[in-house]
């Protein structure tokens, strides 16, 4: 990958930072980012904002292109290394995250980026679900400095996830682990208003985005022909049928995904699992 900055057209305005990378087919990108956009508009024509951050991305050629770099922005994974000495630790640290919002700000401030980072990780966790985005590792998963959390990478869409000697690495509908919580509840155990706001704000978004479960099914079936690499049949929208529950009714769907969010918590230790393996690594790499 080659980073470049270019200076912004408006003056006073930030530079532009720009990844370009060759080598890699970013059209599947592309097309989960533009769901991601329309997932955001849909949210915000039913009265919720649950502050999304589709940057941008577009395919220059078969195996290159570029990606918008999103400033002020790291990974979960250098948050939660930052914070401890020794890397097999660092992704059980629950209280890096919090620390490191608390760094960049105070009092009210403080208060606004644990709101965005609410909305945001309700909104992904719900469209991650849908589109069964995989690949999650903490380096795909990024936190602003004002608190919106956002997701990166997305080589594996459609519940088409990576799988070692025969088992799923990934083993929830969606990454909500016990760290992301304890800053919803704003660091306090028995929070349970802030938890119960987010966990509503997660059902609702499900419920909006399944009222418009025909257009997502045409879209994906629109792209069938483009030759990406996990779109190839009817079988990869399946996937989508069966996240929305399309074939239930609007009672059994809502009950599905409770069961799902439940399920993501409580078998959430497999994510932290994975996530400490991928710390390791990288810290042995570096």
């Amino acid at each position: 990958p080659l980073w470049l900055v270019y200076n912004n057209k408006v003056f006073g305005e930030d530079s532009v930072g720009v990844i370009f990378k060759n080598g890699d087919d970013l059209r599947q990108d592309m097309l989960t980012l533009q769901m991601l956009r329309l997932m955001d508009l849909l949210w915000k024509e039913a009265g919720l904002d649950l502050r999304m951050l589709p940057y941008g991305c577009l395919a220059t050629g078969d195996r290159s292109g570029l990606i918008e770099v999103v400033s002020t922005s790291e990974t979960i994974a250098d948050i939660q290394l930052n914070s401890s000495n020794v890397a097999a630790a660092a992704a059980f640290n629950k209280d890096a995250l919090l620390n490191w919002l608390k760094e960049y700000n105070s009092g009210d401030d403080l208060d606004r980026a644990i709101e965005e980072f609410t909305l945001s990780c309700a909104g992904y966790c719900v469209a991650s679900y849908v589109l069964g985005i995989g690949d999650r590792h903490s380096d795909n998963i990024m936190v602003k400095k004002t608190g919106q959390l956002f997701h990166i990478d997305f080589g594996h869409i459609l519940g088409n996830f990576k799988s070692k000697f025969g088992i799923k690495r990934e083993r929830v509908p969606f990454i909500l682990t016990y760290d992301f919580i304890h800053v919803i509840q704003q660091g306090k155990t028995g929070n349970t208003e802030k938890f119960g706001r987010f966990r509503q704000c997660c059902e609702d978004a499900y419920l909006i985005l399944r009222r418009h479960g025909n257009l997502f099914i045409t879209l994906f079936a629109l792209m069938l022909t483009a030759g990406l690499p996990e779109l190839t049949s009817v079988k990869d929208i399946q996937y989508l049928k069966d996240s929305l529950a399309l074939g239930k009714s609007e009672e059994e769907a809502l009950k599905q995904f409770k069961q799902k969010f439940d399920e993501a918590l409580r078998e959430s230790w497999t994510t932290k699992v994975n996530w400490m393996a991928h710390t390791v690594r990288k810290d042995y790499r570096s």
